[in-house]
């Protein structure tokens, strides 16, 4: 693939800023319906895009401020699923409302005993004519309390391997017989959720696929996860990215001594490689799913390299804050570039913002060790690649 951008007077970038000039501040069911916010989905709801027209999209957007609605579950995870292996009737009632962010999403997988080991799960489906009753606990949905739908999986038949006998469900997360718990994390935000399952009865026809085939769905919803948790900034696709992180430095976000120091060097060098490996990769990502492939194992090689280089970058940004680091709000001082509205310079976790400069680095310094925990730990995805990519044996 060439990697060399288009100029400006490349026809797809002109097509952009000719509609963005239309429409300065469109909003989310817009966007959706003229194929920006999945634009390497078919149409209807994308354009067919590559992955060269996909970033000179994004660039677009990002030179113009105009954002794609925050709906990263509904978006990334859930809305490919339901396109995969949902019903006509599932995707006219539900990518719509989902790509416009008019309908927000959680996913419910994870349980308090089945968290890296998903398949062990334990929560049950039981048809009752025409409703599926629920019963059985999620833990760490992040946004639950704030979701409409979310995806789940749940046991439907217990005497078959625990890989076959998974249902994947859209569950309506206000019906009777759900309830949850916050879990206040370190940050002291409200990201994450314990739901509660007790005889909730949802819909027949939220039934995704066939009965007892929900893990080949989760896969494939896990492997979007993945390669959507390491897309764009460094925090699971929010906040800042380590370009922001360097450009802040460059325009003098640090001490001159620590910008001089040798060893601070090396390691902004280092930081912008994986920065650009990692791009790179997003976008051998993406051409594999246009030519029809489903993320692979490679999603688990990006993740687990966007996870870590996550905490890099935000313990580098509390580095060069100096002693001043240790202090709560703390961060090395300058202005983010603004590269889209509601982006760099704040991060969307579920229940706000967390605005200003100073105080992004600092959250997300906080937040940092959950990357490579959620979404699949550091261990399996690591697992994942010696067993599906490189062909080593199980781990005893």
């Amino acid at each position: 693939m060439d990697f060399e951008m288009p100029n400006d007077d490349d026809p797809r970038r002109q097509a952009v800023r000719a509609w963005l000039a239309a429409h300065p501040s469109p909003s989310g069911r817009r966007l959706a319906e003229a194929g920006w916010v999945v634009p390497h989905w078919p149409k209807p709801y994308g354009l067919d895009a590559d992955p060269v027209h996909q970033i000179i999209i994004d660039e677009e957007f990002a030179k113009a401020g105009v954002a794609r609605p925050s709906n990263p579950i509904g978006i990334g995870w859930a809305a490919p699923t339901i396109l995969m292996a949902g019903t006509e009737a599932h995707k006219d009632r539900y990518l719509w409302p989902a790509l416009s962010g008019e309908e927000f999403w959680c996913q419910l997988f994870s349980e308090p005993d089945a968290g890296s080991d998903l398949a062990s799960l334990s929560t049950r489906a039981v048809r009752d004519g025409e409703e599926w009753v629920l019963n059985g606990s999620k833990i760490w949905t992040s946004g639950a309390h704030l979701a409409q739908f979310g995806i789940l999986l749940a046991r439907t038949n217990p005497d078959a391997p625990k890989r076959k006998g998974i249902s994947y469900f859209i569950c309506p997360m206000h019906a009777p017989g759900i309830t949850m718990a916050p879990i206040v994390d370190m940050t002291g935000a409200h990201s994450f959720n314990q739901v509660f399952f007790d005889d909730a009865r949802i819909p027949a026809d939220c039934l995704v696929g066939d009965v007892n085939d929900g893990w080949r769905l989760a896969k494939a919803t896990l492997a979007n996860e993945r390669v959507s948790l390491s897309s764009g900034g460094v925090l699971w696709g929010s906040g800042p990215s380590a370009a922001d992180l360097i450009e802040v430095v460059r325009n003098g976000g640090a001490g001159a001594a620590v910008r001089a120091d040798p060893v601070i060097r090396q390691e902004l060098a280092r930081t912008w490689i994986e920065g650009e490996v990692l791009r790179l990769i997003q976008l051998r990502a993406l051409s594999a799913r246009l030519s029809g492939r489903t993320p692979g194992p490679e999603a688990s090689v990006q993740k687990l390299m966007a996870d870590e280089h996550g905490q890099r970058v935000m313990a580098l940004a509390k580095q060069l804050a100096g002693p001043g680091g240790m202090l709560d709000g703390s961060g090395p001082v300058g202005k983010l570039p603004p590269r889209r509205r509601g982006g760099a310079t704040e991060i969307k976790f579920a229940e706000g913002l967390v605005p200003g400069v100073e105080r992004v680095w600092h959250y997300g310094y906080l937040f940092a060790p959950a990357l490579t925990i959620g979404g699949g730990t550091w261990a399996v995805q690591r697992n994942i690649i010696a067993e599906w990519v490189l062909g080593l044996p199980r781990d005893p």
